[in-house]
């Protein structure tokens, strides 16, 4: 509590809070609701927040910049105290490390020209695949440049784009189960005995190192997997094809003139 004779020098209403912090009034209370900020110091039925509060919010809102979600923030500040200065500072390194491309812009035309349709259909499902987001009248914001730019280079071979989406599709279902392996994986080896030990200061810089190197072997594995099973799935789709022409042309006509003429000719042997 504060004392009823405490200067309250750096105190500030709820309001006073909101209008410093930039957080409204009505987040700042879902907040506490959800058990991310302490309650108010209480004095003449008047709540009041401290610098603890102001550093806590701030910290809240560093995190969801970053792309954290509340529940995990709830998670992060429950396991560390609120002391969670070194966690923001991972949580950036790790973006970084997979930072998403530099996004660009474009525009409905460029579009239609680029992929050879003039189906607005496309663009509203490049949307809902996440490839794009509509930012204006007819103009869009490429989310990934380089998936964009591959689904042009197959529109290119001849190949339709709405083939080329349906694959992106595809692979973005299997990627995010491979990904889900990959943060399990680095969770339970490496965080977790590194959280149990209490996040030494000095095992920080390993963790990193390990986060680099994961994400360099993931790539690495991906594409030797795939080019495994692109061969693999080559072999078995064109010897299948193989036999199956072998033997229909073995078989040879069973009507018409040519059949006739075949049962009339001698045996080569």
């Amino acid at each position: 509590m504060v004392d009823e004779d405490a200067d309250l020098e750096g105190w500030r209403t709820i309001d006073e809070l909101a209008h410093a912090s930039g957080v409204t009034v009505r987040n700042i209370r879902a907040y506490q609701s959800r058990g991310l900020l302490p309650p108010p110091e209480v004095r003449a039925r008047t709540g009041y927040y401290g610098p603890g509060h102001a550093a806590r919010l701030e910290l809240i809102k560093d995190l969801q910049d970053e792309g954290v979600k509340l529940d995990t923030i709830k998670k992060l500040l429950d396991t560390t105290g609120g002391s969670t200065e070194q966690v923001v500072q991972f949580i950036r390194t790790v973006r970084a490390l997979f930072a998403p491309e530099t996004r660009q812009m474009v525009h409905l035309a460029e579009l239609a020209q680029r992929y050879e349709s003039t189906d607005t259909g496309l663009a509203k499902r490049g949307v809902k695949m996440g490839l794009l987001r509509e930012v204006g009248e007819d103009t869009y914001e490429e989310i990934s440049p380089r998936l964009m730019t591959a689904a042009a280079e197959l529109t290119g071979l001849g190949i339709p784009i709405t083939r080329s989406l349906d694959v992106v599709e595809q692979v973005r279902k299997h990627a995010d189960a491979v990904a889900k392996l990959y943060v399990d994986l680095f969770l339970g080896e490496i965080w977790q005995p590194f959280d149990a030990s209490g996040r030494p200061d000095d095992q920080w810089p390993r963790v990193y190192e390990t986060i680099e190197r994961l994400r360099q072997i993931s790539g690495e594995v991906m594409i030797a997997v795939l080019e495994l099973a692109v061969a693999e799935r080559v072999d078995v789709t064109f010897g299948r094809d193989i036999v199956r022409n072998v033997r229909t042309s073995s078989a040879g006509p069973t009507s018409g003139p040519d059949a006739e003429a075949g049962a009339g000719a001698p045996d080569p042997a």
